[in-house]
């Protein structure tokens, strides 16, 4: 299995690395930081320099994967379009060298309510993460809209800890039991194992611990 990792440096993104490479897995690590970041040296992991707004560096991070994990983070105040405009670059040049799957971090404010009602557009949503869940829902119409086989994991807070193995998830939903948290271990375990389970094809997938 080869993997191209977009978001490779970030917190998530470097647990993706780790557990793919444990797996057997062939990494394509791509980042502006990639040979900064500490990856250790293993000749699975192949390091990426590129920008995500580049259409060709990311094709050609892309050709040849099976699969890409995207953990594109950036700025929470709306300024940064890294996750919607990325992911649309992603998508674009997906298409365009004919990988199909995809799994990707989300926002839990893209999920539904027990009324079916997109959490981000109710009162209850937390207004510090409105810019940062509008960033995250766009992305989301840009797959939803797409050719790909995707699936978004939608997590509450990602807290900087190892896998356990234990998590709860929903399709579409909030899980339950749900303590909105998620170690960012487990968050890549999730996204690791979707690849290949393909359980939640074309959904959303709300994540607890």
């Amino acid at each position: 299995m080869i993997v191209t990792i977009f978001g490779a440096t970030g917190l998530v993104g470097k647990y993706l690395v780790k557990q793919a490479v444990l797996k057997g897995y062939t990494v394509k690590a791509f980042g502006r930081n990639v040979f900064t970041a500490g990856f250790d040296e293993n000749e699975n992991i192949h390091l990426v320099t590129g920008a995500l707004f580049d259409g060709q560096q990311v094709a050609d991070a892309i050709s040849g994967s099976n699969a890409v994990l995207s953990a594109v983070g950036g700025a929470f105040d709306g300024t940064d379009k890294s996750r919607s405009l990325g992911m649309k670059n992603i998508i674009t040049q997906m298409e365009k060298t004919g990988v199909k799957r995809i799994v990707s971090v989300g926002g839990m404010g893209s999920l539904d309510n027990e009324e079916d009602e997109i959490i981000l557009n109710t009162s209850a949503f937390p207004k510090q993460f409105l810019a940062v869940g509008k960033e995250h829902y766009k992305a989301f119409e840009y797959l939803k809209a797409s050719s790909l086989e995707w699936t978004i994991i939608c997590p509450p807070d990602i807290l900087k800890a190892e896998v356990t193995g234990i998590y709860h998830t929903a399709a579409n939903h909030l899980p339950v039991p749900n303590s909105f948290k998620i170690n960012a271990g487990d968050l890549a375990m999730c996204m690791l194992n979707e690849i290949t389970k393909n359980e939640y094809l074309h959904q959303r997938v709300g994540i607890s611990n």
